[in-house]
């Protein structure tokens, strides 16, 4: 006989159930139905409904700017969402965006005679850009200073194209934007004594200076032994190349211009070198007296030498200006110096010419001059001039006045 199941009576043990926690709408005691819990969301105050219409807009979003980007314009749907919308704009109902007020200059070109100072300035013109926010346009060229007609056109189109304010620097001889129709910067410079440039220039070509042992080779990596080793006093007694014109007609050229008579010592070039400084130079400064340049440097370009002097007298930069010096450098004997000065003739007239306006400049704004002992000048040179030492007081003028008429050049 098969047994039969026996049944459990409502008195016995009974089987457990599963546990299932009430819903928000009540349990089963309430007479509810049971529910199933929402599912987690980021948004949970969105329904699901809510929740996919967010989501298909922001993916209509982005296929709609990668059509924009792909077809180089916003695609027709977009076009016809606007027309749809309204032809109102931003600038529609705000108008254009204020132009960025730009300092007045804001056009700079520093062409840097080389052996004065350059390296000193460009080194103060880096920490300046990054403090004062404005382009500074550096030139790997460092060996090609005259051009020709299409080099200069080339060079002066991608300078007047430069995002402004810009200062500009290279060592190229003076350009003439007007002359091409571009808009005419405005130029500084610093010179120094000619023999001193030369003699500074003849033994860092050979021996560099002390940022580096190899730095000479680098720059001059064909020059022969005995040519590197060369004395100075031969190079200049026996009319060597290097050590005579046309090579020591050296600075007039970087303020006479592109014009091929600028490269031949004479009276024409000096007059159209001074006639540039007086047209088209804000300050040609004298090495011999950096400080005052740079003082001149921060009155006349605040937005882009402001503090210029305190970073100059900076511990720290010191030590980095202090690696530009050239190493090795002997003076050349008395009637070497002597035949230097006779073949530096011009370039000696446009020095003192330069300083003259210089110490003009300074005592315009109460500075005082305190440059060294000049070297011997054989008899045929013009006397230098007199060196101011302290201001004078009763030429007054308004130093504001001053300022605008110099920019005004």
């Amino acid at each position: 006989m098969k047994k039969q199941p026996q049944q459990h009576s409502s008195r016995g043990c009974q089987e457990p159930r599963p546990h299932v926690a009430p819903s928000a709408g009540g349990g089963p005691g309430q007479g509810g139905a049971w529910r199933r819990r929402r599912p987690l969301s980021l948004l949970p105050f969105l329904s699901l409904r809510d929740y996919g219409f967010c989501m298909a807009a922001l993916l209509l979003f982005c296929l709609g700017s990668l059509f924009f980007q792909l077809n180089g314009g916003p695609p027709r749907f977009l076009l016809d969402l606007r027309h749809y919308l309204g032809n109102s704009t931003y600038l529609d109902d705000h108008g254009p965006p204020p132009r960025k007020v730009l300092p007045f200059p804001s056009q700079v070109v520093y062409n840097r005679v080389g052996k004065c100072g350059s390296r000193t300035v460009v080194l103060l013109l880096r920490i300046l850009s990054e403090r004062h926010g404005f382009n500074l346009v550096t030139s790997d060229i460092h060996n090609k200073t005259r051009l020709t007609k299409n080099e200069q056109t080339e060079l002066i189109k991608n300078i007047s194209t430069a995002e402004q304010p810009y200062l500009f620097t290279r060592h190229v001889h003076f350009l003439n934007f007007s002359r091409f129709g571009g808009e005419q910067p405005v130029y500084i410079n610093i010179i120094r004594d000619p023999v001193n440039r030369f003699l500074s220039n003849y033994f860092f070509r050979r021996f560099g200076d002390w940022r580096g042992e190899q730095n000479h080779m680098i720059r001059t990596p064909s020059m022969r032994q005995e040519e590197r080793y060369l004395d100075i006093n031969v190079c200049i007694l026996e009319n060597y190349p290097e050590c005579s014109n046309p090579r020591l007609f050296y600075i007039i050229p970087y303020f006479c211009g592109q014009h091929p008579r600028c490269r031949e010592p004479g009276e024409w070039a000096l007059e159209r070198a001074k006639l540039n400084v007086n047209e088209n130079f804000l300050l040609v400064g004298i090495l011999e007296e950096l400080e005052d340049v740079l003082l001149l440097l921060e009155r006349f370009l605040p937005h882009y030498f402001k503090d210029v002097l305190s970073i100059y007298k900076n511990p720290e930069h010191r030590k980095l200006g202090n690696l530009t010096v050239t190493v090795k450098k002997t003076i050349p004997s008395p009637e070497a110096i002597q035949i230097l000065y006779q073949r530096m003739r011009y370039e000696y007239e446009f020095y003192h010419y330069v300083k003259e306006q210089f110490h003009l400049l300074k005592r315009k704004f109460g500075l005082k001059s305190h440059s060294s002992e000049p070297p011997p000048k054989p008899e045929f040179f013009i006397p230098s001039p007199l060196e101011t030492e302290e201001p004078i007081d009763d030429e007054e003028q308004d130093d504001e006045k001053w300022l605008e008429d110099i920019y005004k050049r």
